[in-house]
């Protein structure tokens, strides 16, 4: 899976991407730089206001693998992918349909 490892770019697409939130996730997208070609790809992020890092590691491989369920990365769009309160525990069939729901109204999958 292809991410996004630069401060800089994960800052601008918090300062100018598109934002669509469920109780377990939130995630910001924006179109790819043309220069770099139509690939898309993905940032996990999970803040210390959730826990320890044995949370916080264990919410980015649940956003991981939710990605990876979901199609992603998708073509066109880079995605940043932020675990909220509750993401570690939940049922993988909760994951999912934040994840739809999330995509859907970014208009990422339809």
């Amino acid at each position: 899976m292809r991410t996004i490892k630069s401060t800089r770019e994960i800052d601008t697409l918090f300062k100018e991407g598109r934002r669509a939130s469920s109780p377990l996730l939130t995630a910001l997208s924006m179109p790819v730089d043309e220069r770099r070609g139509p690939l898309g790809r993905v940032a996990f992020v999970a803040g210390k206001k959730l826990g320890g890092a044995v949370v916080r590691n264990r919410c980015k491989r649940v956003l991981r693998a939710g990605a990876a369920r979901a199609g992603g990365p998708w073509p066109g769009v880079d995605v940043v992918l932020i675990a909220r309160a509750g993401l570690s525990t939940a049922a993988a069939d909760d994951v999912d349909a934040a994840f739809e729901a999330v995509l859907r109204r970014l208009g990422i999958a339809s």
